[in-house]
């Protein structure tokens, strides 16, 4: 018994004393919150003395259940390699051109279907009903981002990051008490969870929609989502002696610096600083010494670095200090621009660390670290492509490409290790690249859609796909040795998008909306005079009724007449034309109380919108920001989308086994994949274990 006492209280401080990653928000109006407080000690004991007392029992239960299951599984091990956007009409193209000989033969032993995706086909909503086996109605999201309900501001959809809401104040400084909160408000259980209560292990490796990470019997690696370290969703930092740019940059900043000499000096911009009351953001020096036109020397934590124009450094890590002892970990790349007379430096947003996060990245912490001792430091931000420096025109089409390159290598290695180490259980990797590059090279497959109005040819498309291939050949030989169930899938696909609509500025016109003029241009819905407003959009697919109860200024009855008001809305938009050459700008408006199920339905958007080929809603819809025309003509290097009617872009599914269901949907995955592992589908479900043949037949 006095060895089981010291056992627990060794545990506890080593749990105290030990140095550990903070559980941290760093971001507009937030900051970075320690977590040290008496209550939080003496959580952290109980807590331990709990597990400590209770897992023999958990082990016990999990491997009976385990047992159960694994006595009715059908496979041995089960891999889902995600290729996020891959299109099943070039999909289809490019193996009928014979470009996809590993697809191909997938395809001829197994299957290759169309895979229907969600309403919306967007990201977000997508994997969420991909890991969950449920509609939107029942996980809770709808879009990327979705109003605030006080102060109308768009805000992320999938996670609510705040900092701790007590502090000491010490004359200019403060002192953070208690923990910040970062939760996920995706609902509704992943399917690997499921598993996990019947001892089925699985590593799960950038999903989207997985941050923060949630305990499984597993491990996890959060995808989509997870912020930069000042909390953003990526901003990138441009660094130019030239006075010909401007100070600001959608999705970035532009920092004008002056040479003295040859050397240049400028700052890094990290986090606001959460001691301070003032929120004055972190900053780290650097120096850049310039050597010649192709060349320059970059020095930075002490360290020196020689930058080449035109190609990346390796990942440099840095540091901003806080305080005496608490220091916040990054990491980003440098990409020389211009050297010479002139000076242009572009850096990537700074990524946690994920050998030191500063926010909770995977599941068990330790799993980020041990990656990262193993392959070397990675890209942990969410959406980690810079597709706004691209669109900028700060990153050329070379240095974007590279940059999807060299993340995509970091993800399959982490992928492969995965399928080495996972010999019985379930392995999901998704892989962005697919994605990005298709949002930004569809003009290549489309003249009018070419940001610069010039036909290229087609050679940025073929080659990620039959990269795409080349991956899913080496994984087949790795699931061939032991005779693996495969899938490979996709989220959605694409289209062009030629041509923006601004919902707002169409409700104006209809007399849905009502702008503040002296106000008019402003972005987030500030514009918007509540008191004459019956409803109003803001991100990527949806209409939102300014209903009483819902929104602080809502004046929209719900009930008899929020239904009518929807299908009022719904019919005149669905006969909308684009007037620069009568085309039907809509096919099909939904209303989310006839397409949803489920306790969140409440929470979407009244009407979501699905467009025909070629059009999306417009880059100002998705902010708030009420224009002077309806339409747009989409100028930007983003020439591809999937924000359409779901019909019009399904996605890919492939597998190394004979499926027979005709109409495969995302949220049919997870389901399947539990039945053939022997584990009964929970009855809430909406998705249906698809018609797996055996091994062989």
């Amino acid at each position: 018994m006095r060895n089981t006492v010291k056992l627990l209280f060794l545990s506890a401080v080593v749990i105290l004393v030990l140095p550990s990653p903070a559980q941290a928000y760093i971001g507009p109006g937030a900051g970075f919150a320690l977590a040290g407080s008496f209550l939080s000690a003496v959580a952290a004991i109980f807590s331990t003395i709990l597990v400590l007392f209770t897992w023999p029992i958990r082990w016990v239960v999990r491997a009976i259940r385990g047992r159960r299951a694994l006595a009715r599984s059908r496979v041995k091990r089960f891999v889902i390699l995600g290729l996020d956007g891959l299109d099943y009409r070039l999909t289809k193209k490019f193996l009928a051109e014979g470009k996809l000989p590993h697809l191909a033969a997938l395809a001829e032993s197994g299957c290759f279907k169309p895979l229907a995706s969600t309403i919306p086909p967007i990201s977000p909503v997508a994997w969420s009903s991909f890991q969950t086996g449920v509609n939107p109605g029942k996980h809770n999201m709808f879009d990327f981002l979705t109003p605030d309900r006080q102060s109308y501001q768009p805000k992320l959809s999938s996670v609510e990051i705040r900092a701790s809401r007590r502090t000491i104040g010490l004359g200019k400084y403060q002192l953070p008490l208690g923990k910040a909160g970062i939760r996920l408000l995706r609902k509704s259980v992943p399917f690997w969870r499921i598993l996990g209560q019947h001892h089925i292990f699985s590593a799960i490796v950038r999903v989207p929609i997985t941050f923060p990470p949630e305990k499984h019997y597993g491990v996890q690696l959060s995808g989509m989502c997870v912020p930069d370290i000042r909390g953003t969703q990526g901003t990138f930092s441009f660094y130019s002696t030239r006075t010909d740019r401007g100070p600001e940059q959608t999705g970035g900043e532009t920092h004008c610096v002056t040479r003295q000499g040859k050397i240049i000096k400028a700052e890094l911009v990290g986090p606001a600083n959460p001691f301070r009351k003032d929120g004055a953001a972190l900053k780290r020096p650097f120096t850049i010494a310039i050597k010649d036109a192709v060349s320059a020397d970059l020095r930075i934590e002490g360290a020196a670095h020689r930058l080449r124009k035109g190609v990346y450094s390796e990942w440099i890590r840095v540091a901003f200090r806080a305080a005496p002892g608490v220091k916040l970990h990054g990491l980003c790349k440098f990409l020389l621009l211009e050297s010479g007379t002139n000076l242009q430096c572009y850096v990537t947003p700074i990524h946690i660390d994920p050998e030191k996060p500063a926010m909770p990245i995977s599941h068990p912490t330790a799993y980020s670290t041990y990656l990262s001792k193993r392959q070397g430091p990675f890209g942990t931000l969410g959406l980690a492509e810079d597709t706004w420096a691209l669109n900028e025109g700060v990153l050329g089409d070379e240095s974007f490409i590279q940059q999807c390159l060299d993340l995509d290598r970091e993800r399959e290695t982490m992928f492969f290790d995965c399928l080495d180490k996972v010999k019985r259980g379930l392995c999901v990797c998704v892989f962005d690249g697919s994605d990005r590059l298709q949002h930004t090279f569809w003009r290549d497959t489309d003249a009018v859609a070419s940001a610069d109005g010039e036909q290229t040819p087609d050679r940025v498309l073929e080659e990620l796909y039959g990269r795409m291939d080349d991956l899913v050949g080496r994984t087949v030989a790795a699931c061939n040795r032991d005779q693996s169930v495969l899938m490979v899938i996709s989220d959605h696909g694409f289209n062009s998008f030629r041509r923006g609509v601004d919902l707002n500025r169409w409700l104006e016109d209809a007399g849905y909306l009502k702008v503040k003029e002296e106000l008019r241009g402003e972005k987030h819905l500030t514009a918007i005079d509540w008191s004459g407003t019956r409803a109003f959009a803001v991100g990527l697919t949806g209409i939102f009724l300014n209903l009483k109860g819902r929104y602080s200024q809502g004046i929209v009855e719900p009930g008899a007449e929020a239904a009518a008001l929807c299908k009022e809305i719904a019919a005149k938009l669905a006969a909308l034309r684009d007037p620069e050459n009568q085309q039907p700008a809509v096919k099909r408006v939904y209303l989310a109380t006839e397409v949803y199920r489920g306790p969140y339905t409440e929470a979407a958007p009244d009407l979501i919108v699905g467009y025909q080929r070629g059009y999306r809603a417009a880059w100002e819809t998705a902010i708030g920001h009420v224009t002077d025309a309806v339409f747009h003509t989409n100028q930007k290097a983003w020439s591809g989308d999937h924000c359409v009617d779901h019909s019009l872009v399904p996605g890919v599914l492939f597998c190394n086994r004979k499926i027979a269901s005709e109409q495969p949907r995302l949220m049919d995955i997870g389901p399947t994949v539990l039945e053939m592992f022997g584990v009964r589908l929970p009855s809430y479900m909406d998705g249906q274990s698809l018609v797996v043949a055996e091994a062989g037949e």
